[in-house]
């Protein structure tokens, strides 16, 4: 008895595996046509490139001054 049940639940579930798979394929289909539709873009005219600003020359920094240790004086 539960073989023939076991079997028949088998054979329902292919079924319905085939049933999802074609309407799957279906929307595919479906999807496949929306997304060549879509795909036709409109010509856009390009503008000529901008010219491009000249480069800032890189400033050099003046090296620090050396400091000079001053003599210190004594007080009377």
């Amino acid at each position: 008895m539960s073989e023939t049940n076991n079997e028949s639940f088998k054979t329902e579930m292919i079924a319905e595996i085939k049933r999802i798979q074609s309407e799957l394929n279906e929307l595919k289909i479906i999807k496949k046509n929306i997304v060549k539709k879509s795909a036709k873009k409109k010509v856009v005219k390009r503008k000529p490139a901008r010219k491009t600003a000249a480069k800032k020359k890189a400033v050099k920094r003046k090296p620090a001054r050396k400091t000079v240790k001053r003599k210190t004086t004594r007080r009377k």
